[in-house]
């Protein structure tokens, strides 16, 4: 599996590179934004480590663009460590916000489920259909009442697990757990909430008055089918 690292600190490079390679990883570097552009353009990744301020431009910027023509798993990796920041970052689409200072074990745990999930998704070959949505996995794509949605990659996830599970109160925990395959103490609580707002945002008819995934109070979410 090939990943792209976007990021302009020499020595953080370093680490990261013989980290990531020992891993079985190939990885792609590009320090500016610029470059970034035309190493997204040429090759085909199977997921994104992203910082946030560059020389030339915004990690933001990049997840945008990146977001309009694929659902490669993106990981925001900065010193940028305002709740404002982590937010925007999961709201234009990625997948998971790690600050600097981090913990390298953290980090490879955190690539290490992503693309262990987007590999199992990308294989299922099954549909998935419920309350006016309907998800092709062999395709990776998602329809509400006949037209497509756009989702990120943890969209498609956390909307699969729901939908494979109608019915079932899951707590924050339990899902936290699917999502990223971790110890979920190093998963900030209230990404769920953005996560689940986010979706929501797509699926339901009126986002501020959940039909499909609701919210059980005092226990979590679960999929009204």
């Amino acid at each position: 599996m090939k990943i792209l690292l976007v990021e302009d600190d020499l020595s953080l490079i370093n680490g990261l590179s013989f980290a990531v390679k020992k891993q079985g990883y190939e990885l792609d570097i590009a320090r500016t934004s610029l470059e970034a552009d035309a190493q997204w353009a040429d090759e085909k990744y199977d997921l994104v480590i992203l910082d946030v301020s560059l020389p030339d431009g915004s990690g933001f910027d990049l997840c945008q663009k990146m977001r309009r023509t694929s659902k490669v798993p993106i990981i925001f990796l900065t010193a940028a460590d305002e709740e404002t920041d982590i937010i925007m970052g999961l709201d234009i689409g990625g997948d998971d916000y790690i600050t600097k200072p981090f913990k390298l074990a953290v980090l490879l745990s955190r690539i290490n489920a992503l693309l262990r999930r987007s590999s199992q998704f990308s294989k299922d070959d099954g549909e998935l259909h419920s309350n006016g949505i309907t998800v092709q996995r062999l395709k990776g794509k998602v329809y509400k009442n006949g037209e497509e949605l756009e989702l990120t990659a943890s969209e498609y996830k956390l909307l699969c697990f729901f939908m494979e599970n109608p019915g079932i109160v899951l707590s924050a925990e339990k899902i936290l757990g699917e999502l990223w395959d971790c110890n979920e103490n190093y998963v900030d609580g209230s990404t769920l909430t953005v996560y689940i707002r986010r979706l929501r945002m797509k699926i339901e008819d009126e986002p501020g008055k959940p039909e499909r995934i609701v919210t059980v109070r005092g226990m979590g979410y679960k999929w009204k089918a």
